[in-house]
């Protein structure tokens, strides 16, 4: 079936420990470190699996074997990476800050679990990575070679990054974990591509008009407004009545953000109070809504969504067959034209990009168009129902890994894609009980990439 768009830690102190630390360790303790290399973060997961995108990467369970099959071996791997964990974005830190500052100027009580925010002092930054989303990327570097490590010999990974500050430290430390995985000097970036108006960039949306600043663009945030309008006044209700103050629906989801931000400006990770102030059945209601707003404004609820996606798929497939790239939605011509800055020979990539671009490209490559399409009024499809989550889709370093397997007594390679540490059952190309579809199969079945979308619907008018 032809994929379609359719609707629907301790620091460098611990560097050597966290890189050696074996994938069967035991629980983590007040000396190690929550986040691994192998699992990814591991403190409190029936919390911290459950924040969305703003989750630190974790290892999400597979239901098929994510080491390659018997008798074949890797010929071709790449990574797709979102940046690693990072401060609130600018408008988000002055809103959190002015939260904090409501509830300690209006609270008549700060009992039990809230007795902690009576002195508490905001001083979260913006924007950047703080040092515990930095040591994140240094994890996924390691990650990456460890699993490649055999294929890796002899070869240079080629690596693009978008032009964000976050995004090209996230591509540097990435980097640098690799380089100290495999004991070698650490590499550079070899392309960034600026993340500015009217520049193609396919690692960082910003040229369909109709889908940045048309109707479609609050498609998410209507969503997520309805099923806010659900599962946040109970929860409004007990903090109210807690604290003795009137906080709105709106500053009691800037109350949940605070859980993961706080938490990742800990250099260790370690789990913020802001975390107890809710319950792991609130949790999972708070990642839904996170997963509304993903589904519904950059992947297959949105119209346009997929097609965001089409200009990287269009270039992984490029790659994949070592064939000159079919120009569609956002691709740089005068990048992917040139054998300098988009090379088709190699056959190890890295790129880095923002959740938001993952998410457009995951639904581009019709990985969940058999998903039910998320409901805004009722949980429907969640981790543990193998649905749509933004924390197992786009969590803070992200990763999708893309290979090719030659397999002995086989005509043909087989390709097989792995989001973190998932690998995908590729329905729509044949997939076997491997998560493997040859690599013609797999081409063919990206119809939509190499018919251009709906880009052709970016710039009409209504």
């Amino acid at each position: 079936m032809a994929s379609s768009g359719s609707m629907p830690c301790l620091l460098a102190a611990l560097l050597f420990t966290s890189l050696t630390l074996p994938r069967s360790a035991a629980a983590p303790t007040a000396t190690r470190a929550c986040d691994t290399v192998d699992d990814g973060y591991r403190c409190s997961p029936k919390t911290s699996h459950f924040w969305g995108q703003y989750s630190l990467w974790f290892s999400v369970p597979s239901d098929v074997d994510v080491d390659p099959p018997e008798h074949c071996d890797v010929s071709f791997a790449s990574v797709l990476s979102r940046h690693g964990g990072r401060d609130p974005t600018m408008s988000k830190t002055l809103l959190y800050g002015a939260t904090v500052g409501l509830i300690q100027n209006t609270s008549t009580a700060f009992p039990d679990e809230f007795a902690f925010l009576k002195d508490y002092e905001y001083n979260l930054g913006a924007d950047l990575l703080t040092d515990a989303g930095r040591q994140e990327m240094v994890n996924s570097g390691a990650h990456f070679y460890r699993r490649y490590k055999d294929f890796l010999k002899g070869k240079t990974p080629f690596v693009r990054s978008s032009g964000q500050a976050r995004v090209v430290e996230s591509a540097n430390k990435w980097l640098e974990g690799y380089a100290q995985a495999a004991h070698k000097k650490t590499g550079a970036i070899d392309v960034s591509i600026p993340e500015a108006a009217g520049v193609n960039n396919t690692l960082s949306h910003e040229i369909c008009t109709n889908f940045e600043d048309g109707p479609l663009s609050d498609i998410g945030n209507k969503a997520q407004d309805i099923w806010v309008a659900k599962f946040v006044p109970p929860i409004q209700a007990r903090v109210n009545g807690k604290l003795g103050t009137t906080l709105s629906t709106t500053e009691i989801i800037y109350l949940m953000d605070l859980c993961p931000f706080t938490t990742l400006a800990s250099p260790t990770a370690q789990i913020s109070d802001f975390c107890h102030l809710f319950t792991e059945d609130e949790w999972q209601q708070y990642d839904y809504y996170e997963s509304l707003g993903k589904w519904y404004g950059y992947g297959n609820g949105n119209p346009l969504g997929p097609t965001q996606g089409i200009g990287y798929v269009s270039e992984l497939l490029a790659r994949l067959t070592e064939k000159p790239v079919q120009v569609v939605g956002s691709i740089n011509s005068t990048l992917d034209k040139d054998f300098a800055t988009f090379p088709l020979h190699r056959k190890v990539y890295a790129d880095f990009s923002h959740d938001n671009d993952m998410t457009g490209v995951l639904a581009a490559l019709g990985l969940y168009n058999n998903t039910k399409p998320l409901s805004n009024s009722t949980i429907e499809s969640t981790n543990e129902t193998k649905g749509y989550s933004a924390a197992w889709t786009v969590p803070f370093a992200a990763r999708i890994y893309v290979e090719k397997l030659s397999c002995k007594k086989a005509k043909e390679e087989f390709v097989r894609i792995i989001v973190n540490d998932r690998v995908q059952p590729l329905d729509f190309c044949g997939g076997d009980r491997y998560g493997r579809c040859t690599l013609s199969k797999f081409v063919e079945s990206q119809s939509f990439t190499r018919t251009g979308g709906h880009w052709n619907q970016c710039f009409t008018s209504s």
